[in-house]
């Protein structure tokens, strides 16, 4: 199969500059110039049928643009309140229960593959907790001791988990 030469040829907001290689699959891997000005290696065939068109500056423009026109995200812009952040972290984040759960306890779920109870923390982009429990309770309990050794360790007012 012959290669096709890609160099100079603009594809969305990038513009192809030579060829950087082969993928995986067996593609050839070009380097190209995002308008925004960064560089990225995109596959030959994400290129020509248009599944890349953008460094990810066009994915996160089209984001900005329709959460800026959604009035109930409008209202709340400048609103200092939606976020309490202690040591770069949304507490909130870590005490609100979400309309998804059905356990009553933020960050205790019922994994149904296993038939088990999930505890769970996250906190700065890394588990604190992440075990599975036979019991409910136990679970509770597990997170509840991860958020008063998280809060000690980090000096956060977290509130109590509720219970359900």
């Amino acid at each position: 199969m012959r290669l096709l030469d890609l160099s100079g040829q603009q594809f969305g907001r990038l513009t192809v500059i030579r060829r950087d290689g082969t993928a995986k699959n067996g593609n050839a891997t070009w380097l190209c110039k995002c308008s925004c000005g960064n560089l990225v290696t995109v596959d030959s065939y994400r290129l020509r049928h248009g599944i890349t068109v953008s460094c990810g500056c066009y994915r996160r423009d089209i984001s900005k643009a329709r959460l800026t026109k959604d009035p109930r995200t409008r209202k709340q812009i400048g609103n200092a309140t939606n976020l309490p952040l202690v040591n770069g972290s949304n507490v909130a984040a870590l005490t609100k229960i979400s309309s998804r759960n059905i356990s009553g306890v933020i960050g205790v779920s019922f994994d149904k593959r296993s038939g088990k109870w999930a505890a769970r923390l996250f906190y700065h982009g890394r588990y604190i907790l992440n075990q599975t429990f036979t019991e409910f309770y136990d679970a509770v309990a597990a997170r509840k001791e991860a958020e008063q050794q998280l809060a000690k360790k980090n000096d956060l007012k977290l509130k109590a988990s509720a219970e359900g």
